[in-house]
């Protein structure tokens, strides 16, 4: 029922873990009874006693330790309109990049290396906050970073002449 990852800054409450503890026993009827407490809702017709303890454990902790982060939160509700936007189109994740990553983009003849820090990027021995800000060092234009780094696919023909 419970994740492996436990949040180490909140102490595990004793009522949660008491009835976290009796989910796997506790009859169908009385799991429907304590969805409906949870959800104020019927639960569907579908859900058998797994689904209904998983679902149950999981707003309990919810309520007890807190949801999702909000940044977590937005970016499931973009992909859900970009599910709704285009049913049978191809979902795009924004990528996160790990510090100490090497990003590497070949600029008129010359190879460019950005290195991924914890806090920003590090290019040419300087500090920069974001990648659009070492793009327009590179290029001396204005360019969407990501988009120059090869992490964002070009759309229309904009990228699309080889610089």
């Amino acid at each position: 029922m419970r994740s492996g990852r436990q949040h180490l800054t909140v102490a595990a409450d004793p009522a949660v873990e008491a009835e976290l503890d009796r989910l796997p026993t506790t009859p169908i009827a009385d799991l429907r009874k304590r969805y409906r407490e949870l959800f104020r809702t019927e639960p569907r017709k579908a859900f058998g006693p797994d689904l209904l303890r998983r679902s149950i454990a999981h707003r309990v902790q919810e309520r007890a330790y807190g949801g999702l982060p909000p940044s977590t939160r937005r970016l499931l509700d973009q992909l859900i309109k970009a599910a709704l936007a285009k049913p049978n189109g191809r979902l795009e994740l924004p990528r996160r990049i790990k510090p100490g990553s090497e990003l590497v983009r070949t600029w008129k003849g010359k190879s460019h290396r950005v290195m991924v820090t914890a806090d920003g990027f590090a290019y040419d021995g300087q500090k920069f906050a974001s990648l659009s800000e070492i793009a327009s060092e590179i290029t001396g234009t204005r360019w969407n970073g990501p988009r120059f780094f090869g992490l964002r696919s070009a759309t229309g023909k904009e990228g699309a002449d080889g610089r």
